[in-house]
C-alpha cells in the first residue's frame, strides 16, 4: 500500500529535479539547486555583529526569524561592489540553517538536463573551486553550479548557529 504523502514527496522532488536558480556575480553566472532556495528578497537592513568572518555581513530579521547573511562576492574573494537596486538576498536552507546569500542580481530559474551537466576541469583545485560542484551547459554559455553544502564548513555552520 502506498502512502499518499510519499507520492506527494516524489512529485515535489521531480518538479525540482534539474532546476537551478541562477544569479550573477560580476561577469559570472552561478546556479544553485532550487531545492535549497527558500525565497528571494531585496536587500534588508543588516545588523553587523562583532567578531564574525569578513564574508558574513551580519544578520537580518526576516519576519521574526534571525538569519545570517553572507556576501558571496567576499566569500569567493572577488572585488567588493556597492549594493544597488539589483542586489538581493537569496535565502537558502543549508543543513537546517537558513542563510541569506547576497548576490549582485538574480537571473532566472533554469532547467538544466543532467546530460548538459559536466564535472569542472581538474585545474587548480584550490579553495575557490571547492564551491563549484558541476558546470551546466546552457546554449553557448556555462553556468557554474555551486555546492550549497560546501559554501560553509561544518565549523562555520556551527559558529553561525551559536551566533544567532
Amino acid at each position: 500500500m502506498t502512502n499518499i504523502l510519499d507520492n506527494n514527496l516524489e512529485f515535489e522532488e521531480d518538479t525540482q529535479k534539474d532546476r537551478y536558480l541562477t544569479f550573477v556575480l560580476g561577469n559570472e553566472c552561478y546556479g544553485i539547486e532550487i531545492k535549497y532556495v527558500t525565497e528571494i528578497i531585496g536587500m534588508q537592513v543588516i545588523t553587523v555583529m562583532p567578531e564574525i568572518p569578513e564574508y558574513v555581513k551580519g544578520i537580518i530579521n526576516l519576519r521574526g526569524i534571525i538569519i545570517p547573511v553572507i556576501d558571496v562576492r567576499t566569500r569567493f574573494k572577488k572585488e567588493p561592489k556597492d549594493y544597488n537596486d539589483r542586489t538581493c538576498v537569496v535565502v537558502v536552507d543549508i543543513k537546517g540553517l537558513s542563510i541569506g546569500l547576497i548576490v549582485d542580481s538574480v537571473a532566472e530559474v533554469l532547467t538544466i538536463p543532467e546530460k548538459d551537466i559536466v564535472d569542472p576541469p581538474q585545474m587548480n583545485r584550490g579553495a575557490y573551486n571547492r564551491y563549484i560542484k558541476k558546470i551546466g551547459k546552457v546554449g553557448n554559455e556555462v553556468k557554474l553550479l555551486l555546492d550549497c553544502e560546501k559554501l560553509l564548513t561544518e565549523s562555520e555552520i556551527e559558529n553561525l548557529s551559536e551566533t544567532i
